[in-house]
């Protein structure tokens, strides 16, 4: 019966979120947007009809609490993120969620009591498309927010993080005001974003690390605009050519750091050559690119970096442009529990599961509470379309094996 009451659960949730979108394709919430604000407010509603208390901080993260045996344990809070990278899919954030709130309902449902509080965790503004910041929902419920942070401006408005959240309701002063959450335990249930799993045909896996990011998200090549027919090579400042050499230059150095036995993941993610300025019979002045460079270990993060100054001096000596790369952003690589995953691990192998360990290359929420001294782990969900993508895929019933395995290893059973 429990297992029919968390599945119901899921389905029913991850219908009434993703009912809340701008409109298609796929689901757009964006961070700290009224829709991202509808959406937390569907899972308090799913919260309070199971007798958890309800409650926000602040920066407006969502916590519903399920009381446990012991009420001066440090709890265990689980969940993830409602916002949406645009145009994104149906399950990246929405299922931990989802599988969150399963977890506290197959304990109302059974008449058990945790071990410890359970915390229904729901974030905000995870997704660093909108604001250039990581972890903003999770980092500002720990007190860890930065004053500069809360001026960051969103994509698409133009507006800061701190008029965003004070309009819906947020008080971004108590935020930096701290202390923020005293250290606990969290667990995060979110879809696989690489294929793994899905190859393996495995339903969940159990994450051990999450790589770090370095980012330039706003760079430029300047050149020269010229007559496509009229200008030589030799006298040309072609912004597309330099951009080409560059993504080579970067594709080899990622080959050789692979070679060396090293993590990494190199992402040209936005390139931008089609403004009203381009035209057919024009050499390309200008082009407007982000690069993306992900890693499990700081060394080979700035060892990249270094890699990708030096191809940028090479070709602004060889093309005759310039590059204009902007402020960095940068988020840690970073170590989940080992403990928290032996716990998981026990309760599966009591199921006769043997989830594998493996590595997270997106950030996620999970990093900041490790970060930030909690026991933190993630369990990943097969998942066969990728993410950010409006065709993310997830067998609900992998999410609803999940939830039995986190109900097991925090019901004694």
């Amino acid at each position: 019966m429990t297992e029919v009451f968390i599945k119901d659960t899921i389905n029913r949730l991850l219908d009434r979120i993703n009912a809340i979108s701008e409109p298609g394709p796929g689901f757009t919430r964006p961070s700290y947007s009224a829709l991202e604000s509808a959406a937390h407010q569907t899972v308090a509603e799913e919260c309070e009809a199971l007798g958890l208390e309800v409650t926000r901080d602040p920066a407006l993260n969502l916590f519903a609490r399920l009381p446990g045996k012991d009420r001066t344990a440090p709890p265990l809070h689980i969940g993830s993120h409602l916002d949406t990278v645009p145009m994104g899919g149906a399950f990246d954030g929405q299922a931990g969620v989802a599988g969150a709130v399963a977890l506290a309902a197959a304990f109302v449902k059974s008449g058990e009591v945790p071990s410890s509080d359970i915390v229904v965790t729901v974030t905000r503004a995870e997704e660093s498309v909108w604001f250039p910041v990581s972890y903003v929902g999770s980092r500002a419920a720990l007190g860890r927010l930065t004053a500069p942070e809360m001026q960051a401006l969103r994509a698409d408005t133009g507006r800061t993080l701190a008029d965003h959240m004070a309009e819906l309701g947020g008080d971004p002063e108590a935020v930096l005001r701290g202390p923020g959450l005293a250290p606990a335990r969290f667990v995060e249930l979110h879809i696989e974003q690489g294929p793994v799993l899905d190859n393996a045909s495995e339903a969940f896996g159990i994450v051990h690390g999450v790589r770090g990011g370095l980012r330039y998200r706003k760079a430029t090549i300047e050149g020269a605009w010229a007559h496509s027919g009229g200008a030589p090579r030799e006298a040309r400042s072609d912004a597309v050519f330099a951009f080409a050499d560059l993504v080579v230059g970067m594709d080899a150095a990622w080959e050789r750091v692979l070679q060396d036995g090293q993590d990494l993941a190199v992402t040209f993610g936005r390139v931008d050559a089609a403004s009203n300025e381009h035209a057919f019979a024009k050499v390309p002045g200008r082009l407007d690119f982000c690069v993306d460079i992900r890693s499990d270990d700081d060394r080979v993060l700035d060892r990249v970096d270094t890699v990708l100054l030096n191809e940028i001096a090479r070709i602004e000596k060889a093309r005759g442009v310039r590059f204009i790369l902007g402020p960095q952003s940068r988020s840690q690589p970073t170590k989940l529990s080992s403990g928290l995953a032996a716990e998981i691990s026990r309760a599966a192998a009591k199921m006769n599961l043997s989830p594998r360990t493996m590595l997270s290359g997106g950030g996620h929420d999970a990093a900041a509470f490790a970060q930030a001294g909690w026991d933190s782990v993630m369990v990943f969900l097969r998942n066969w379309n990728g993410s950010h993508n409006p065709d993310e895929a997830m067998n609900p019933a992998d999410l609803a094996l999940a939830v039995q395995v986190l109900h097991r290893a925090w019901s004694g059973l």
